[in-house]
């Protein structure tokens, strides 16, 4: 047995990071199948009538263990990767896969679980007894139980092959990222660039043994040079570099794989009877089905197109006023953007960033959290960390009662993927009477500190904060009884409410003045300042939300259809792209090959959710502005109804016991001025 295989003697149960070694992994895992196997042999075998607490229950509360190494494992797998654990994930996935495969379809155990679904209305179940039910029985009959034995074996070979052919995706992307380096020895190519940029850059040089400037397509390298630098030939090569990730024909390339994955997903729906990959993922998302999705998606393109295309032709008409630019470029797309924001609104990034430091921005981000929830957030050095830049915190509530232990990974490394996003290491649940608190982890990219400046983040990088800062108060806050319904385990488009819906305390007033000071003088951000970051919220957002419903369409284009007539990734995705096109395309450049929300991530035929939950965001701050941004009532409620209820209720259910309606989309389109 292994470290991982034994209950974890450590403070607060924590992962004991440092005693595990990768050799561990392997071995841990083949342990602990073995063990949740055993788990459902007692289940099938019970000879008792199957009751929801002998069966259902049982079920939900079995393989923990595996649960608990699988977290770890996977989570370094993203966030402190190597190759050594790459090529574990390659042996591992199939077993769980395999695993997977073993109890979705075991006959016997479909047969117990049909028992008690088949009694439900005779049996006295909690709500959330309900849900758990209904979600053990869709998770057999989704997957495969009432299928015949020659199409069980097929399903399980597409699962298997699914689950290596994504983490292939995901290997080929990271790789492509660190391939890519681009060393400036010549000064004046970095013109335009922000002196904290430039010293990041020779800083980064210096690190790998050159002289020079380091740019890479890490995003606190890559958004900094496409922003500022004025030589755009440069700009060209950086971005034709970003897009064409897994797009070169050679052993990192990606295409066959797109193909590959969305034929499975189209093979694997169809086998279980559904029209689609969309059609089956749908009917367990609040949006329902694919024709909601596109409806939903087709309706705010009619009221953003306009505004993206006026938006379009005054940058474009800015561009060649100031440079004589005749054609818009990507590019130059976020150059020309920022230089007319700042002619606009005279608000510049750099002038931002002063004001907010990391640490004061992780601060504010604790302070907003503790007046809306009562959360006290104390850093420790008692439990053990992946890596030296993990930060480590116990969260309690005004009781003193423990409610999480809390990691923070923010800045990036050659063994971490680019992005931002939030994670758990342990589940809550309510087990034996005792209420098991999560260990919730946020990891992001931001700029390292320098020599001569502390790390300083630009105005969307707070705002990434606070997006991922809000998943894991979900997951913190969660209070259920089952470990399947807790915390983030929502229908996909409900789960992206409690992050964006934090964002909007980064453009108030009352919330900057908790957090914003300059680090070098202590001074309180200008309230003009505050005004231009409110006044310029709206800059481009017809294009920005012509952009998130690009990559949603994109999504469907993928998943909504049958893709087997599909044969070249590029000519499929400019077509799909059709609709939403502002920029002359790419040759070299194709996203789907690098698109790994959908083909790596939990986002196939849920990349709309984006947009579906600024509805819900939009909506529910405006219920907080209305009564106060930290008014006690209204928090209460979202906390009670949203941030601990998990997926214990139909989200739609859930949203109305909080606001006291359903969402309207118009708040959106008030809040991004795409209401005339």
């Amino acid at each position: 047995m292994t470290i991982l295989n034994k209950s974890f003697d450590t403070q607060h149960n924590t992962a004991p990071f440092s005693k595990i070694k990768n050799k561990d992994f392997l071995p841990a895992f083949k342990t602990a199948i073995e063990s949740a196997k055993k788990e459902i042999n007692v289940i099938v075998n019970n000879t008792e009538k199957p009751t929801f607490e002998n069966t259902i229950e049982a079920l939900d509360y079995s393989g923990e263990e595996l649960d608990r190494i699988s977290s770890i494992f996977f989570n370094l797998n993203s966030a402190e990767t190597n190759d050594e654990i790459q090529k574990i994930a390659q042996e591992v996935s199939p077993l769980l896969s395999e695993f997977s495969n073993d109890i979705t379809l075991n006959e016997e155990l479909f047969k117990r679980v049909k028992v008690v679904y088949d009694s439900k209305d005779d049996l006295e179940l909690t709500t959330e007894q309900e849900t758990l039910l209904d979600k053990k029985y869709k998770g057999f009959s989704r997957n495969g139980a009432n299928l015949s034995e020659d199409k069980k074996e097929k399903l399980r070979a597409i699962d298997k092959e699914l689950s290596q052919l994504k983490l292939k995706f995901g290997e080929h992307i990271l790789a492509e990222t660190n391939k890519f380096e681009m060393l400036l020895t010549d000064e004046s190519d970095l013109s335009g660039l922000p002196e904290g940029a430039k010293e990041a850059a020779k800083q980064l040089a210096e690190s790998k043994g050159k002289d020079g400037w380091l740019i890479t397509l890490d995003y606190p390298s890559y958004i900094p040079f496409m922003t500022y630098a004025d030589n755009r030939e440069l700009r060209e090569k950086l971005s034709k570099a970003f897009g064409s990730k897994g797009f070169h024909n050679d052993d990192l390339d990606n295409q066959d794989i797109v193909l590959k994955i969305a034929n499975l997903r189209f093979e694997r729906a169809q086998l279980l009877g559904y029209k689609t990959h969309a059609h089956f993922v749908l009917e367990e998302r609040m949006a329902e089905t694919p024709e909601k999705v596109n409806a939903f998606l087709n309706e705010l393109l009619d009221k953003a197109k306009p505004a993206a295309q006026e938006e379009f032709e005054k940058l474009e008409a800015f561009a060649k006023e100031l440079d004589s630019i005749d054609q818009l470029q990507k590019w130059d797309s976020a150059y020309y953007s920022e230089k007319l924001k700042q002619k606009l609104f005279d608000l510049d990034d750099e002038k931002l960033k002063p004001y907010f430091k990391l640490e004061n921005v992780i601060d504010g981000a604790f302070t907003v959290a503790n007046k809306l929830f009562g959360l006290q957030f104390e850093e420790i050095n008692t439990v053990d960390k992946y890596h030296e830049d993990v930060l480590t915190y116990k969260v309690t509530d005004s009781e003193g009662e423990l409610v999480s232990i809390f990691y923070a990974d923010f800045f990036p490394r050659s063994g971490k993927r680019n992005g931002a996003w939030m994670t758990s290491y342990k589940p809550q649940m309510i087990k034996n009477g005792v209420n098991e608190r999560p260990h919730v982890s946020i990891v992001c990219n931001f700029t390292k500190p320098t020599k001569s400046k502390p790390s300083l983040l630009t105005f969307n990088e707070v705002t990434t904060l606070f997006h991922e800062f809000g998943h894991a108060l979900h997951g913190m806050l969660a209070n259920t009884t089952y470990p399947s319904l807790s915390g983030t385990s929502v229908y996909w488009d409900f789960v992206e409410l409690p992050s964006q819906v934090l964002e909007n305390w980064c453009y108030e007033e009352e919330s900057l003045k908790l957090f914003a000071t300059h680090y070098e003088t202590g001074d309180l951000i200008p309230m003009e300042l505050v005004e231009k970051i409110k006044a310029s919220a709206t800059f481009h957002e017809g294009m920005q939300t012509l952009r998130q419903l690009s990559f949603g369409m994109l999504d469907m284009s993928w998943h909504g259809i049958d893709p087997t007539a599909i044969t070249s990734v590029k000519t499929h995705e400019s077509a799909a792209f059709g609709e939403t096109k502002l920029y002359p395309d790419v040759e070299e450049n194709c996203m789907s090959t690098a698109f790994a929300h959908i083909f790596q991530g939990g986002y196939s035929s849920g990349y709309y959710s984006y947009k579906w939950a600024e509805v819900l965001d939009a909506d529910a701050f405006e219920y907080f502005k209305q009564e106060g941004i930290f008014n006690k009532t209204v928090a209460d409620k979202f906390k009670a109804f949203v941030l601990s209820q998990g997926g214990t209720e139909n989200p739609m259910t859930l949203y109305k016991k909080f606001r006291g309606q359903e969402p309207q989309p118009e708040a959106l389109l008030r809040r991004a001025g795409l209401l005339k």
